[in-house]
């Protein structure tokens, strides 16, 4: 059965995003159109209207996608964050025990976004909103962990590394290291850093342009975490994951 226009435009959009997440310049008609195995003139034309909503920009030698639809994109994001983020939530506290968060990146802090803590927790007051230095924090770790180091010194160009518990960071090159092993393993461990006997551990979250643009976290005495802290990574990134997906506009199975 041939594809409805709309169903054309779908492919067409939906080609454009591909090559845009795979980091792939913007292309040209005939390019598109042999890639598609499109008949280029009816391409053509498909582009033309789509130019004309702001779908696709037409260049003279490249097409790609409008910014308008990454901000949109962007705006879902957000939202999505705090909606399905909540339930990722839910299921790492369900499967933990333990105290977890949804953060994100603001300057050299980290803010979080969304909290679920379990039943019988003795957590006075709420995170949301509250910032925390990246620096000492398994959420900045978890942040940071696609950055580069031009982008690293310029998260921290103007921070100072306060000491807030006995394993602290104690510099730039320090939190360099750290975020090191948080990269070959897949997770960030935060081991009384933040303060005197806590202990945590963050994942990265990643949206449809795979950049960072959160971090999951399970959070608690360290006496307690350190000997779960497999079982609690394996649920954080088992969420995280699924998390991942929902952002892309999948409909994952819950872990």
């Amino acid at each position: 059965m041939e594809p409805s226009s709309m169903g054309r435009g779908l492919d067409i959009l939906e080609t454009l995003a591909r090559r845009a997440a795979e980091g792939l310049p913007g292309t040209s008609v005939t390019d598109l159109a042999r890639e598609m195995d499109r008949d280029r003139s009816q391409l053509s034309r498909s582009l033309d209207a789509m130019a004309r909503q702001e779908f696709a920009v037409r260049e003279p030698r490249a097409v790609s996608l409008h910014w308008r639809l990454y901000a949109d994109a962007l705006d879902v994001t957000g939202h999505r964050l705090r909606t399905d983020g909540h339930t990722a939530l839910e299921g790492m506290v369900g499967e933990t025990g333990e105290s977890c968060y949804l953060g994100v990146l603001a300057g050299d802090t980290t803010v979080t976004i969304a909290e679920r803590v379990p039943r019988d927790s003795k957590q006075v007051g709420s995170w949301i909103g509250r910032p925390y230095p990246a620096y000492c924090s398994d959420c900045g770790q978890a942040l940071l962990v696609d950055a580069d180091d031009e982008e690293i010194a310029a998260v921290f160009a103007r921070t100072e590394f306060l000491r807030h518990g006995p394993n602290t960071p104690v510099d730039l090159d320090d939190f360099r290291r750290r975020l090191a092993a948080t990269r070959a393993r897949g997770y960030s461990i935060v081991d009384e850093e933040a303060e005197p006997g806590l202990y945590s551990v963050a994942a990265p979250v990643r949206d449809f342009r795979g950049e960072v643009v959160a971090a999951l976290q399970v959070v608690g005495p360290r006496t307690r975490l350190v000997p779960a802290t497999d079982a609690c990574a394996g649920s954080l990134l088992r969420w995280a994951d699924w998390l991942e997906r929902t952002l892309r506009g999948d409909t994952p199975a819950m872990p």
